[in-house]
């Protein structure tokens, strides 16, 4: 609709001038209707403009490039030719016409075989040239509430998994801040650390940090403007909620979840292997004793119950699969 305004406004600055040139200079328009006239010039050659306008608005800058270089080389050629005297024995009359096709064949095969062309084919034209792109894509990681107070983000910069200009909207700096302001002290932690791990992210050298001030104020959840705005800058939106994962992955947003990450990199553990962890507390059943590995995994171990706080030699037995975790079912070898 802009661009529309534009072209009238433009069409209406052309019939003026051709109404002010009429006035100016009346011998160009030797009659009594010459305002007249010069108006329908005017117009006529801004809606010739506007028209070329339409038909080149697919055409790009590299293909208007290629097309300017094609009709100089091929306007040079044809140079070359009418001066080579090839014509010399053509009667004068019929030489312009000559000239004239020279230079319209030439330029036009010329500008259709540049279209036509690539870029590493100019190196052809100009050797030891070659021309790149400066501008390289921007990777936009978007970090919701969850994923800055787990941390394991500021881990994954540090170590290089991860690269991309980090986004933090207001929105959720804003709600990590009331966390932080809470009267509840678990949430309180939660929020302190949240903000100690974005202080972290922003003072590593190997990344950069940016604060949106993009809002929906349509939008009243915090996760439906995290979705439209990672879709908006067409970013990756970082979480740990795995509802918000699922939302946009259903709006076909780029979403990763750093628990399903961390669960695809958890080490595989097979039945017979043998595990030392520590049993800290009483199973279920009769007999059993829990312990945990590294990574979170819980180990229900047989015939521990005993050994409550102390190492243990176990053997892996069984794994269970289940919508938290994995579960690994172990006996006891040895108490260490």
């Amino acid at each position: 609709m802009t661009l529309w305004a534009i072209r009238i406004l433009f069409l209406a600055l052309c019939t003026v001038g051709g109404y002010e040139v009429s006035q100016v200079r009346p011998e160009l328009i030797s009659n009594e209707h010459g305002g007249l006239y010069g108006m329908m010039a005017g117009f006529g050659f801004g809606g010739f403009l506007i028209a070329i306008d339409e038909m080149v608005k697919g055409l790009s800058l590299r293909a208007f490039s290629a097309a300017t270089c094609g009709l100089l080389l091929g306007s040079i050629i044809a140079w070359l030719v009418d001066r080579s005297e090839l014509f010399v024995y053509v009667e004068s009359r019929t030489q312009w016409i000559v000239r004239l096709a020279l230079f319209m064949g030439f330029s036009y095969i010329g500008m259709v075989l540049a279209m036509r062309s690539n870029k590493e084919d100019f190196s052809l034209i100009i050797p030891y040239v070659r021309f790149s792109s400066q501008s390289k894509p921007e990777n936009f990681i978007v970090l919701d509430t969850s994923a800055i107070i787990d941390g394991r983000i500021a881990d994954l910069l540090e170590a290089r998994f991860v690269e991309g200009t980090i986004v933090v909207p207001r929105f959720v700096l804003k709600e990590l801040q009331q966390i932080s302001d809470s009267s509840d002290t678990l949430k309180r932690a939660r929020g302190r650390r949240g903000l100690e791990m974005l202080n972290r992210i922003q003072h590593n050298p190997r990344s950069e940090v940016k604060l949106h001030e993009g809002d929906f104020p349509e939008e009243a959840e915090v996760d439906a403007k995290l979705v439209r705005l990672t879709k908006a800058i067409g970013g990756k939106l970082f979480t740990n909620d795995y509802n918000l994962s699922k939302i946009a992955e259903l709006q076909s947003v780029p979403c990763l979840n750093l628990h399903e990450l961390s669960a695809r990199l958890k080490p595989v553990i097979l039945p017979g292997e043998l595990l030392s962890l520590r049993i800290v507390r009483e199973g279920k059943d009769k007999g059993q004793g829990i312990g945990y590995l590294n990574d979170g995994t819980m180990v229900v171990v047989n015939q521990a119950q005993t050994l409550v706080g102390q190492q243990a030699q176990v053997q892996v037995q069984s794994l269970l699969q289940t919508g938290a975790g994995v579960i690994v079912f172990a006996d006891l070898k040895s108490a260490a």
